[in-house]
């Protein structure tokens, strides 16, 4: 157990920042991401697959071209580029370059092919797959005080003890206002003008209906959404997907999501490198112009992963192929779970050609499934 916490009390975003990524953070570990939790690209090598089969979709859509970049984002171990590139069809696999994107050092069993970058590289044509990376870019953390102000608050980094520090301001209060208001429109956030401030001869009845509580909470996506800018802006051509746990506007949760998780399980988040500290994503607030945020559920089974059962009579024809058929249905129920897996939510932002993904998406729409969700462009808002 990794512990660099020194007692000292710090804002979330520094606190985390230096707990998972500084030199003896909980990413630096030699087990990777894989000793303490499963994620899709653990679960199953379906989906690897799926995420081959996405690239080919965008090599069509890119026209084939001479290189065909892959660009894994966070990437852990290098098991998802390894994946796909080993899913290939031959061809397309003689014309692709593959990245892993991670801060870690790179693994000595990586293949040589395969290109350990701390950045996302410049200029490239193809597709930036992002699975759970941005839940673990660092964020302030913002709580209502006894008044209505919401402040930051402050982590001492050796057992996770909280206090409130200063008023959100600037960037990141206009931030909060635009995506997760934790302040009416009656009540500014400190040091902004307002047309009127609620004075005590005020009708009750004229007050808002719903006025801040102390003790709301909110994660200050900022830094997730200007993270998320650069690594598409990091496309010439091509896709780039975010894969992540995800909340939306018209349901944020109250009291934020920040949590940790070791070994497996969900704990205390301590910012002392001794676990994960993640967050969920507001995706619609990362998403830029032409962006579309779909469930995991959906794009899987666009790219032709289904959770069906095989026929009994493979059953008696070859009880071998059934058996292993059983195992992927069952292995694909996983990644499409409701309730789980399946829930996670796919930022599909195409850059310099069309979404390669729409067609199956829009053939799959079911709003009684919640297949789809809609993001506004932000030149709209």
């Amino acid at each position: 157990m990794r512990r660099v916490g020194t007692g000292e009390w710090r804002g979330w975003r520094e606190a985390t920042e230096e707990a998972l990524y500084g030199p003896s953070g909980f990413y630096r570990g030699p087990e990777g991401p894989a000793g303490h939790f499963r994620t899709s690209v653990h679960a199953s090598p379906l989906f690897a697959a799926a995420v081959a089969r996405l690239l080919c979709r965008v090599d069509e859509a890119l026209g084939r071209p001479a290189e065909l970049t892959f660009v894994d984002m966070a990437a852990g171990r290098g098991e998802l580029v390894t994946g796909v590139l080993a899913a290939l069809p031959a061809e397309v696999a003689s014309r692709s370059r593959g990245y892993a994107v991670e801060r870690a050092d790179r693994p000595a069993v990586l293949d040589h092919r395969i290109e350990w970058l701390t950045q996302p590289p410049q200029g490239v044509t193809g597709l930036l797959f992002a699975n759970e990376w941005l839940d673990n870019v660092p964020v302030e953390v913002a709580e209502v005080d006894a008044t209505g102000v919401p402040r930051l608050v402050l982590v001492r980094d050796d057992d996770g003890a909280e206090r409130l520090g200063e008023p959100v301001a600037g960037a990141e209060a206009q931030w909060l206002r635009r995506w997760w208001p934790l302040a009416s429109e009656e009540v500014p956030f400190p040091g902004e003008p307002s047309e009127e401030v609620p004075s005590d001869d005020v009708p009750s009845e004229e007050m808002p209906e719903e006025m801040p509580f102390e003790g709301a909470r909110a994660e200050i996506g900022l830094p997730r959404d200007t993270a998320w800018a650069g690594a598409v802006a990091s496309l010439d051509r091509g896709l780039a997907v975010a894969v992540d746990y995800a909340h939306f506007a018209a349901a944020r949760p109250p009291f934020g999501t920040l949590t940790g998780f070791r070994e497996g399980r969900e704990t205390a988040p301590v910012p002392d490198g001794s676990c994960d500290i993640t967050a969920h994503v507001a995706l619609d607030a990362c998403a830029l112009p032409g962006g579309r945020v779909v469930t995991q559920r959906a794009a899987l089974r666009a790219l032709g992963v289904s959770g069906a059962r095989p026929a009994l009579s493979l059953a008696a024809t070859d009880p071998t192929a059934y058996v292993r058929a059983l195992a992927g249905a069952g292995e694909a129920a996983e990644l499409t779970a409701t309730g789980g897996l399946g829930d996670f939510g796919w930022l599909l932002q195409p850059v310099g050609i069309p979404n390669p993904m729409i067609d199956g998406l829009l053939a799959d729409d079911s709003p009684a499934d919640g297949l789809l969700v809609d993001v506004p462009d932000h030149e709209e808002q």
